[in-house]
């Protein structure tokens, strides 16, 4: 295996992800609860658990944490 072929671990799953793609782009839970085919209380779930993986105590934290890692662009 080459350096090159090497791929870090994702830190967030792909839902988490996509979940804080949509909050940085001003949706409410409840938007992207639509918009993603599952409940509010799930979006919820996801983003408490993104901030548990960074070490963060709240949204917007997890975001400019997220931002600075390069994991989420705006």
């Amino acid at each position: 295996m080459n350096d090159s072929d090497y791929k870090p671990k994702q830190l967030l799953t792909k839902r988490e992800k996509e979940v804080f793609e949509l909050l940085v782009q001003d949706k409410t839970t409840k938007e992207i609860a639509q918009e993603l085919f599952i409940s509010q209380k799930t979006v919820r779930n996801h983003i408490s658990n993104a901030m548990q993986k960074l070490g963060v105590k709240g949204r917007s934290q997890a975001v400019v944490e997220l931002l600075r890692m390069g994991e989420l662009k705006l």
